[in-house]
């Protein structure tokens, strides 16, 4: 892919653009000290215009949150016909829907905190909905990431300022069960596995400046589980890429509790490339240094799209000739 135009999206519009930044300044200079010809590509509200000016061939999608996780991005890529790293549109969607992501794991038989969403119209109704739900209960954005907006709550008060706080990132609000248990992330590239790693937030939750702030965590890679148990962790995150669709390098946080029970929270189909981002130390536990790690994604970019599909000429022509389009057998 050397003699490839790579263009690296960064930026966006999202409460997450600070990480998207330092995710693709990162992976910038790791494809540029390989080799490749790459160019930072800011996103913004333009982006469509950017993109039509701009020649790549390739887009790595640096991006986090929303219009850049949740299958906007993809999208505005497909219809460009510019290949692009990470999940396809659906499955990018899915990911980045917390309530939808967890439907799909309970019909999957992927475990998942017990849970209900509500509206922020609705937040004044608040006591009546969350009524024998009961404490402690964790609240988040239903669509979102990097733990903006979200915390525990162990009062109706504390839930309800919660609620609130969540309800300025979406229009709705997911009300999980918290379930007191070990962080654990799972990296894994094409739905395969590489490595557990377990996070100990030196302040009990693993928040926002405890992702990005070093020395705000330790980090134990290999988890530490038991080897069947560590293999049953692998096994679950697996499980749940599969659920959602996922493809090319993506990371599962779950929750292991010491009553030998694990818990899916969810999929992360554009896990963060900083220095202090947990695919990369999986990756580099599995033998990947930051430049292998960054290289294998790239590989992976594609048009998700049209597999299957006829291409615009021969669907022209089946309309001016009154023929059937031809439609690519199934592999």
């Amino acid at each position: 892919m050397k003699d490839k135009e790579i263009g690296i999206l960064l930026g966006g519009v999202s409460a997450e653009r600070e990480i998207s930044v330092k995710t693709g300044e990162a992976m910038f200079e790791a494809l540029a000290a390989r080799g490749y010809r790459v160019q930072k590509v800011f996103v913004d509200g333009d982006i469509d215009q950017v993109l039509r000016q701009t020649k790549i061939d390739l887009a790595v999608i640096a991006l986090h949150g929303t219009y850049g996780e949740d299958g906007c991005i993809q999208g505005l890529l497909e219809t460009l016909g510019i290949p692009y790293t990470g999940s396809g549109v659906l499955a990018s969607a899915l990911s980045m829907d917390k309530l939808k992501s967890k439907e799909l794991f309970r019909l999957y038989n992927v475990p998942t905190p017990s849970y209900y969403a509500v509206r922020r119209d609705d937040l004044d109704r608040l006591e009546q909905i969350h009524s024998s739900f009961g404490f402690p209960s964790f609240v988040k954005p239903r669509s979102g990431g990097s733990s903006v907006g979200a915390g525990g709550a162990t009062t109706m008060s504390e839930l309800r300022q919660r609620c609130e706080d969540a309800g300025r990132f979406d229009d709705w609000i997911l009300v999980e069960r918290l379930i007191r248990g070990r962080e654990v992330a799972v990296g894994l590239l094409d739905g395969n596995a590489l490595g557990a790693i377990e996070i100990e937030p030196k302040g009990g939750f693993y928040d926002y400046k405890s992702k990005y702030q070093k020395g705000q965590s330790e980090y134990h890679f290999p988890a530490r589980l038991s080897p069947t148990r560590y293999q049953g962790v692998l096994h679950l995150a697996e499980r749940a890429v599969h659920a959602v669709g996922a493809t090319g390098a993506t990371r599962v946080d779950l929750l292991v509790t010491s009553d030998e029970n694990e818990y899916v929270l969810e999929v992360n189909t554009l896990p963060g490339m900083t220095p202090t981002s947990l695919l990369p130390k999986i990756a580099a536990g599995a033998g990947y240094d930051f430049g292998d790690l960054c290289e294998a994604i790239l590989e992976r970019a594609a048009l998700h799209a049209g597999d299957g599909l006829p291409s615009v000429s021969e669907a022209d022509r089946a309309v001016s000739t009154g023929s059937r389009v031809p439609i690519a057998p199934a592999e």
